[in-house]
């Protein structure tokens, strides 16, 4: 029988909890944040009926969507932006995710920082570190995360919360070990105030993720399983 939504949160909570403890830190000190990339707003009405309130997506349209569906509008629910962001949808990101994790280059930070200050606000933000060297992928080279952390903190419009990050993928978790180390380091560097978030760890790795140090993880096929 295919488990639900609930029950496989409930699963993950647990393991979280577990990790945590062995961790030497409290549960509560990690956050869960249900990825909902393609996953439609009734089936994330189940994840917050089941305790969630915390949802990132990976796509600006697709989030837009969602948020403004009738299920889920009306709701007070804190929405994370985790996919690759250009700098042209900057005016739609801004404003409309409690923080956008996938900072990558000090023209994105500016660009998000000169829309807040447009709009009144300031938005939360993380820098994404790149720990895989594949051309495919994105982020900050992690030996030029200090000098971006110096200039995206005078940006008027953001507030820098932490850092993000996602090792080459792998089916063993133990080989992830060394990269959440990195980004560990990165982060313990960052000034006090700017130590907020660690986000790292996904459905295949976040056990060892928390063990090394994250403070938010990012689960989605663990809840609501494979996606087309």
């Amino acid at each position: 029988m295919t488990e639900s939504i609930a029950e496989n949160i409930h699963r993950v909570q647990d393991r979280i909890a577990r990790a945590a403890v062995r961790s030497g830190i409290r549960p509560e000190e990690v956050a869960l944040l249900a990825v909902t990339k393609r996953v439609p707003p009734n089936r994330i009405l189940e994840a917050v009926e089941a305790g969630v309130t915390t949802f990132g997506e990976n796509y600006i349209q697709e989030a837009l969507g969602k948020l403004g569906s009738p299920e889920l509008k009306e709701l007070s629910l804190a929405w994370h932006f985790i996919g690759r962001l250009q700098k042209n949808k900057t005016r739609e990101a801004a404003g409309n995710f409690a923080l956008i994790q996938s900072v990558d280059s000090l023209p994105l930070a500016q660009a998000i920082g000169k829309r807040a200050v447009t709009l009144g606000i300031a938005v939360d933000i993380l820098l994404e570190i790149k720990l895989d060297d594949s051309e495919t992928k994105f982020g900050v080279a992690p030996n030029e995360t200090a000098d971006l952390v110096a200039q995206a903190v005078e940006i008027p419009g953001i507030q820098l919360c932490g850092l993000m990050g996602m090792p080459p993928f792998t089916p063993d978790s133990e080989a992830s070990r060394p990269y959440f180390r990195i980004l560990r380091r990165l982060f313990d560097n960052l000034p006090v105030a700017n130590r907020q978030t660690l986000s790292m760890g996904m459905s295949g790795d976040f056990e060892t993720a928390i063990e090394e140090g994250s403070t938010l993880v990012r689960i989605g096929t663990s809840i609501f399983g494979q996606r087309l």
